[in-house]
């Protein structure tokens, strides 16, 4: 995943006296340090510390493209303007909509939906497999619950 701080449009602070942003300009160096640390030691980071890769050239080429005919009230959550005729949309999987000047430079960076965190397919393979291994737990976790419920209901 993207960092936290990328992802939020956060500013960097400035250098000199208290402000209200110090403790998010230390978990920057924090979380720089270790990704440099890293990095010199020729040590691999697990990927969920480590920046989610962009997705697939494959998946941003099939999203659903749409050209907008009628001005519409809704707004792209991306730039929060709304949409107007002759706009070109993108659609993701998970069926959120953005202008396409909006999220085509996010999934270049990330491979999830800004809204909801919908993970696109990538062309990491560690990173796909990493993924494969998190929703194998998450089913292992689910059925282990079920059956601690089924046992003691």
């Amino acid at each position: 995943m993207a960092s936290y701080f990328d992802e939020h449009g956060c500013e960097p602070t400035g250098e000199t006296g208290p402000e209200l942003n110090t403790l998010l300009r230390w978990a920057r160096i924090l979380i720089n340090d270790v990704r440099q640390y890293a990095e010199s030691e020729g040590l691999e980071l697990p990927p969920d510390i480590r920046k989610a890769p962009p997705a697939s050239k494959e998946c941003i080429a099939n999203l659903k493209e749409t050209r907008v005919s009628t001005d519409r009230e809704e707004k792209c959550p991306v730039c929060l303007l709304p949409y107007r005729v002759g706009d070109v949309t993108k659609t993701l999987p998970c069926v959120h909509e953005y202008h396409q000047t909006c999220i085509l430079p996010w999934l270049d960076k990330t491979n999830s939906c800004p809204m909801c965190r919908h993970e696109l397919p990538t062309d990491d393979e560690d990173y796909e497999e990493y993924r494969k291994h998190k929703a194998r737990a998450k089913q292992r976790q689910f059925e282990t619950e079920s059956l601690h419920d089924a046992m003691y209901s």
